[in-house]
């Protein structure tokens, strides 16, 4: 009987797993020519995640409008890319576009210069962003605002001008880079946290407007990542912040996490947290048990502040 049921249980089970890798192919395979030959523009292209989608983006056969603020900084990466021989598919030599995304008078012409390149967007990556450190009632109106326009505003006013040429074709898929901030909210990050809430919201809003255009939209909430993002922050007074956080030094890499991103748009997923155990947790607790989350946070800040302190 046991000789019976193992030869039965053996080829089921060789069998499963077979179909199984059949169809991670077929979807590595799908990916792939989704990918290939696509027009993807990318923020903040020219550091930290940015600078490594843009790497993988390229790899994968795209076709690439490299955006951001400094134009040396777009031009010597677009030369690192065409250097790099770590592809081994068709590749095609990136543009790019100089406008600061804060800037909204800059952004109509920036989507006519965008448009100009190929003729068109197939993907639109919102990448571009800046964080913050501070308390709330040290913060001035200033740098709120300053924070909304860089992580809310400009993508909200880029994905708009944008959308019409992707209405217009019926094709196109819009991602936001958010935040795990965006799904919950810690002390001392009020500015950064509201504008990664604000993100979450719109983008989601605006995938239920979208699905009858067939226009896909990602929403990306990574945890930290070891990249500048806190050196650069700003400060309750506007100044930067200029200290590597430990939480931040200790996150995952950037090239880790743009393969994540690369996979999640090129399944189309809705909507990813690329995060830690405890801060995927942290979302559920704080929907499941609001009472013990707001403990926590409060806690948290009691001990922030005090490390400041002595």
């Amino acid at each position: 009987m046991d000789f019976i049921t193992s030869t039965a249980i053996l080829p089921l089970l060789f069998g499963c797993v077979g179909i199984f890798s059949l169809f991670k192919l077929l979807q590595r395979m799908r990916m792939k020519a989704y990918l290939r030959n696509a027009v993807v523009v990318i923020t903040g292209a020219t550091s930290g995640l940015g600078r490594e989608c843009a790497k993988v983006f390229y790899t994968a056969g795209a076709r690439l409008v490299l955006c951001g603020r400094n134009r040396e900084a777009l031009e010597e990466l677009t030369k690192e890319l065409a250097a790099s021989l770590a592809t081994k598919v068709q590749t095609h030599k990136p543009y790019t576009v100089a406008f600061d995304l804060a800037d909204p008078g800059a952004i109509v012409a920036a989507t006519a210069e965008i448009l100009q390149c190929f003729g068109y967007v197939d993907v639109l990556i919102n990448n571009a962003g800046i964080s913050y450190r501070g308390a709330i009632v040290d913060t001035t109106p200033d740098v709120d605002k300053k924070v909304m326009e860089t992580n809310y505003f400009g993508p909200v006013a880029l994905t708009k001008a944008l959308l019409p040429s992707m209405i217009k074709r019926r094709q196109g898929h819009i991602v936001a880079i958010s935040s795990i901030q965006g799904k919950i909210s810690i002390p001392f990050r009020s500015a950064y946290a509201a504008s990664k809430h604000a993100t979450q919201a719109f983008f989601d809003c605006l995938r239920a407007e979208m699905e009858q255009y067939e226009i896909e939209v990602t929403v990306i909430s990574p945890g930290y990542i070891h990249t500048n993002l806190s050196v650069n922050a700003v400060t309750a007074d506007g100044s930067k912040y200029g200290v590597m956080d430990k939480t931040t030094a200790q996150g995952r890499s950037p090239v880790e996490v743009a393969r994540d991103v690369l996979a999640a748009v090129g399944k189309k997923k809705k909507d990813v947290i690329l995060a830690d155990l405890l801060p995927s947790l942290a979302i559920y607790l704080r929907t499941l048990a609001p009472g013990l989350f707001f403990s926590l946070m409060a806690s948290r800040a009691r001990k922030e502040r005090k490390s400041k302190n002595s």
